[in-house]
């Protein structure tokens, strides 16, 4: 936990796993996100700034929504990756904790002569994951009017509430809640939600097949590796940002080798562990995982397409390691045999 959170939320314990799962399931919960961080880019030039720094389009950001993008270094490789919306007359991005400090002095260094101002926000809220079958009607005594569609935002004096993908066919939401009102929101949110760990809650943002960028994986995949296109994480009608020619030399001149997919194995997963098939080269990455319900781990994996191809398994850790068993992403990806992928 974000060590001012520990000032600011009241006592609270964890049930066990299994009935925090039951919650995400079906009854509903929430959860105190300690693993994200909060950029706040303010100034007249915020959203220019941005728009010529990350993958998608900042300056057309619309106040209602959110917006994924991604931060490329001069090589086309992640160093981070955002979900952005306005605030006021600031943008904010919400982004791995365990990166937002070097992320944020990084854009910095790029500000020159332009008119906007980086800071650390995190300090200023707390980021609440919320979902399931009650998350609605204890949402419903802060907003007037829940947002409906997938990244969607409604604001007021409470907060910035995002809608996200729906997952294990429960609605989710993410609130971040002014500092000041966190531990009575937390309170009253415990009187009707599970409270789950942060381990718990990601298992569902593993489901939506959405990939995120922390500390182990940075500067490991060119944003198609991880779908991150596919998921409109990327604008390729935009101008140029850091590592563009080679992001859009990617999309446009010969098929991606590499994608993101789904699986289960039987073991715990970390990021950045390493896959192999046949021989000691690996052919693919975890790029995120979260413990499954009935043990294990579900991952998003970063895999060479001709070996999910292969009926070869698929190893974890070492060449004898647990096998991966695939699931089926929630979005279809582009045919690989397609002239423009």
């Amino acid at each position: 936990m974000h060590a001012h959170w520990q000032d600011v939320l009241p006592p609270f314990s964890f049930a066990p796993r299994a009935t925090q799962f039951d919650a995400v399931g079906r009854g509903g919960f929430f959860c105190a996100l300690d693993d994200t961080g909060l950029i706040e880019v303010s100034g007249a030039d915020a959203a220019s700034f941005l728009h010529n720094q990350l993958t998608n389009d900042i300056e057309n950001l619309p106040a209602g929504c959110a917006r994924r993008a991604g931060y490329c270094s001069p090589k086309g490789r992640l160093l981070a990756t955002f979900l952005a919306w306005r605030q006021n007359e600031s943008i904010l991005l919400a982004v791995a904790a365990d990166i937002q400090s070097a992320v944020q002095k990084r854009l910095g260094m790029f500000v020159l002569r332009a008119k906007a101002k980086l800071r650390d926000a995190t300090p200023d809220h707390v980021v609440l994951a919320l979902g399931g079958a009650g998350a609605d009607a204890a949402l419903g005594r802060y907003f007037d009017a829940l947002p409906a569609d997938a990244l969607a935002i409604a604001q007021n004096a409470h907060g910035t509430l995002i809608r996200l993908p729906d997952a294990a066919g429960q609605a989710r939401y993410q609130w971040i809640v002014p500092v000041a009102e966190a531990s009575a929101a937390h309170a009253a949110l415990s009187q009707q939600l599970q409270p789950v760990e942060t381990a718990v809650a990601r298992w569902l943002d593993v489901r939506t097949g959405v990939p995120w960028i922390g500390a182990a994986t940075q500067e490991q995949f060119v944003p198609q590796m991880i779908n991150w296109e596919v998921v409109d994480g990327v604008n390729f009608r935009k101008g140029c940002y850091p590592g563009q020619e080679i992001v859009a030399r990617s999309q446009y001149r010969g098929t991606i080798k590499r994608r993101l997919f789904l699986a289960h194995v039987d073991a715990e997963a970390t990021p950045a562990m390493e896959l192999f098939q046949e021989g000691e080269q690996p052919c693919g990455m975890v790029v995120n995982a979260a413990p499954a319900p009935g043990g294990g781990s579900d991952c998003l994996v970063e895999l060479q397409l001709a070996a999910r191809g292969s009926d070869a398994p698929i190893h974890i850790g070492t060449v004898d390691g647990a096998v991966l068993h695939f699931g089926e992403l929630p979005y279809a990806l582009p045919d690989p045999l397609a002239a423009d992928v």
